[in-house]
């Protein structure tokens, strides 16, 4: 489930209107649409060329989806392990599977490559868990795990920002969470 929509505007101040207009409609959340993304890893201008149109609401605001291969691309493009990234991945895989639709390995590395032209920006780490997950029996148990992973490194990234305020950024974001969770897990570990 997601609480958000990525969003790319290109329009007058006559579609924020239209925007504040379907969000009181359908009682959305403000900040429901974020135009942030475009300034993501994930974004390419590609996207377009792979989405399908949806609805216009409003006579002004056209929403256009992704299938959910390239939802997966763009999950892995971005591969934060402090939001719920990876375990998108593999929520996207198990509603498929339970819906008796699998997403094959296939079908995801297109997408990468039609996106982004290769795996080159994708860590191999990344690659090889959309294999992992495909071939888990139990995907809502690793879900679950990687929900887990995710919260713990959000909580040791808001603990590591409240005592080093303005040090992590997207270029040290990931040194910093390993370098925590060996601290961490040398302190839970018993002396011997």
């Amino acid at each position: 489930m997601t609480y958000d929509m990525d969003a790319i505007i290109s329009a007058s101040s006559a579609i924020k209107d239209a925007i504040n207009h379907v969000g009181d409609k359908y009682e959305l959340p403000n900040g429901w649409l974020n135009t942030d993304f475009v300034r993501t890893k994930s974004y390419t201008p590609k996207l377009i060329e792979f989405s399908v149109y949806y609805k216009t609401f409003s006579g002004v605001l056209t929403v256009r989806t992704v299938s959910a291969e390239y939802l997966i691309a763009m999950k892995l493009k971005s591969g934060r392990r402090y939001k719920n990234d990876i375990s998108d991945v593999v929520g996207i895989v198990s509603e498929h599977n339970a819906k008796g639709k699998p997403l094959t390995f296939a079908q995801i590395d297109k997408a990468v490559r039609d996106l982004y032209g290769s795996w080159d920006g994708i860590p191999a780490e990344l690659k090889n868990l959309v294999t992992f997950v495909l071939e888990q029996p139990d995907k809502p148990a690793l879900y679950e795990r990687y929900r887990g992973l995710e919260k713990q490194s959000k909580d040791i990234l808001l603990e590591f920002e409240q005592n080093h305020p303005d040090v992590a950024n997207e270029n040290n974001v990931n040194a910093i969470l390993e370098k925590a969770l060996r601290k961490k897990q040398s302190k839970d570990e018993p002396e011997r």
